[in-house]
Parts: structure tokens; C-alpha cells; sequence
């Protein structure tokens, strides 16, 4: 039976495996790495990783919802430093420019991994907290008259999906230049069609 390499604290073995699942699944893709492959890439043996986790399936589910509350941490952040939902919507378009600048593979896994596929039960991202929060952000917009009465839907879509779609532009190298670049020109459309 392989050892676990005597440099990876038994602490950081979940983190390391986390870590190395991220980047594999994204480059690779969830059903084309093994559980081998994780081992290798974080420097653990197999057996290390089944002492952490249930399967590969359970080291998905841990780095979907790791993401997702290092995300919905963000918003609360957010939350706690703006009162207006203008701000609040600028500075959540400001995180995930700088997220997608500086965290790519973390990006990427949450808006391009068809996560319903290997995480069955797990609801779609566009229902999970954070998504909840930026809608919230949006709805407290309407209550206090600074975004015009509509669909929430169409609201929090006409809000963020400009933002999202340069995102994903950015992930495919379609948009060369960093996204904070954008960011006054982005703003400025997406306030623009909500604003009361």
C-alpha cells in the first residue's frame, strides 16, 4: 500500500485533495479523473483520500459546497460594507471580476461544470445561496426605490448576466484584457437597465 508522503500534514490532506480536484476537474472534467488521479496530484495516498471521503463523488460534493460558502462569505462581506443595493450589486459585479482574475479554476468549476450530473441531489447553481443573496440584494433594490418595480428574475438577469457572460468570455480566452478593465463600462449598463 502506497504511504502518504511524510510532507502532507494529516490536516492538510482535505485541503490538498480539494485542491488538486479543482484543477482537475476543470481541466479534466469530473468523469475523466479517478480517484488515483486526486492522489497523485495532491500528494496522498488513495487510502488517505477514502478516510476523508465517502468517494469521488463526496470530494465533489466538498469542493461544491467549499466554493459555494467561500462565495456566500463574500456576500455577507459585501452585505456588511454596503447599505445601498446599488453598491452592494457594484461591489458583487467588483468580486467576481477579481475572482475570476485571480481563483480562474474556481470560476470556472462553478459556472461551467454541469454539477447536476455527478452531484444528482445538489440543486442547480442558480439556486444556491449566493445566487439567493445577489437576488435578495436585488429585491431589497426594489423595496427602497432604487430599482424599478419588475420580475426579480428579469431584474437580478439584467443586474448580473452582462457581468457573468464577460466572465465566461474571460474563461474562454475570448476577452483578453482583465476583467476589472470592463468593470466601469459593464456597471454602467447593468445599473442603467434596473435603475429606478
Amino acid at each position: 500500500m502506497p504511504r502518504m508522503p511524510s510532507s502532507v500534514e494529516p490536516g492538510q490532506i482535505r485541503d490538498n485533495v480539494l485542491a488538486a480536484a479543482l484543477q482537475l476537474f476543470t481541466r479534466r472534467g469530473y468523469f475523466n479523473t479517478s480517484v488515483p488521479d486526486l492522489a497523485r496530484a495532491a500528494g496522498v495516498s488513495v487510502g488517505s483520500i477514502y478516510h476523508h471521503f465517502k468517494d469521488k463523488e463526496d470530494v465533489a460534493r466538498a469542493l461544491y459546497f467549499s466554493l459555494m460558502e467561500s462565495l456566500q462569505d463574500k456576500l455577507a462581506e459585501i452585505a456588511g460594507q454596503h447599505q445601498s443595493a446599488q453598491d452592494r450589486c457594484r461591489a458583487v459585479i467588483t468580486m467576481l471580476f477579481d475572482l475570476t482574475e485571480t481563483m480562474r479554476d474556481a470560476m470556472d468549476f462553478m459556472l461551467y461544470a454541469k454539477h447536476r450530473e455527478f452531484l444528482p441531489g445538489e440543486p442547480p447553481v442558480c439556486s444556491s445561496k449566493p445566487f439567493e443573496t445577489m437576488r435578495q440584494f436585488v429585491e431589497a433594490g426594489m423595496a427602497s426605490g432604487e430599482i424599478r418595480r419588475m420580475d426579480v428574475m428579469v431584474a437580478t438577469s439584467s443586474l448580473f448576466g452582462g457581468a457573468i457572460r464577460l466572465i465566461t468570455a474571460r474563461l474562454d480566452n475570448v476577452l483578453a484584457e482583465p476583467l476589472p478593465d470592463r468593470l466601469d463600462a459593464v456597471w454602467e449598463c447593468a445599473w442603467r437597465s434596473v435603475a429606478a
